[in-house]
């Protein structure tokens, strides 16, 4: 079961398969223990699916289904089945942003094909009894792809002429710039409004949750 998937069909049919599971029962089947803490629990759910679907990126700036060009993402659903949270695409390079355009960027990368998998998250249920739900294989539209490429390119400005530090989670209108770090003491280097080098907090890519709340719904409507 942990093979790496050879078609697209052999994935979402892995996927579907899990689906109804506790992330208790896929654990145990992959042997990764769920913490009963949540604030040890961070992740814990992708890294179960990854290895239950059979991912082989790891941690590299590729899609984690490398043969597939498909990444994987989780998705947290609160009580009335909409995202909880902004979805992380990807750590962002600041000292090398001037020198990279949307179609060589990591969140093209990322985002041309995703596998999203629905997670239950209702606070008062523990973690090993929230359900996996059903999986989805996405691709952005036309217009979904215009809306990405215009807040990427926005935003790779900013970094890419100095203005990093002025960057908010506001920003953005369906891809959003946020702090991705351990703690507050990690620093990254970034340019300066000079040219110049600033050491700045790592930041990451993220989905902004209403607009994984959109694409989901319209994968359901076809489905």
């Amino acid at each position: 079961m942990f093979s790496e998937p050879q078609s697209e069909q052999e994935l979402l049919t892995r996927a579907r398969d899990v689906a109804g599971l506790t992330l208790g029962e896929l654990g145990a089947r992959v042997e990764i223990e769920v913490p009963d803490e949540a604030v040890r629990a961070k992740g814990v759910a992708g890294q179960i699916l990854e290895k239950a679907l059979g991912a082989t990126a790891a941690s590299r700036a590729e899609p984690d289904f490398l043969k597939l060009g498909i990444e994987l993402k989780t998705i947290p659903l609160d009580s009335a089945g909409k995202p909880k949270e902004s979805t992380f695409v990807c750590s962002i390079s600041l000292s090398t942003m001037a020198d990279t355009d949307w179609e060589r960027s990591t969140v093209f990368k990322k985002l041309s094909k995703v596998l999203f998998v629905p997670v239950e998250a209702a606070s008062k249920t523990p973690l090993r009894d929230r359900r996996v739900g059903r999986a989805y294989l996405w691709a952005p539209n036309a217009e979904e792809q215009r809306r990405l490429r215009t807040d990427w390119e926005r935003l790779a400005e900013m970094i890419a002429v100095g203005d990093v530090e002025r960057i908010t989670g506001h920003l953005g209108e369906v891809l959003q710039v946020r702090p991705k770090a351990p703690h507050g003491r990690s620093r990254r280097r970034a340019p300066d409004e000079e040219g110049a080098v600033q050491w700045t907090m790592p930041r990451g890519f993220y989905l902004r949750p209403s607009f994984t709340a959109a694409v989901l719904a319209r994968l359901r409507a076809l489905d």
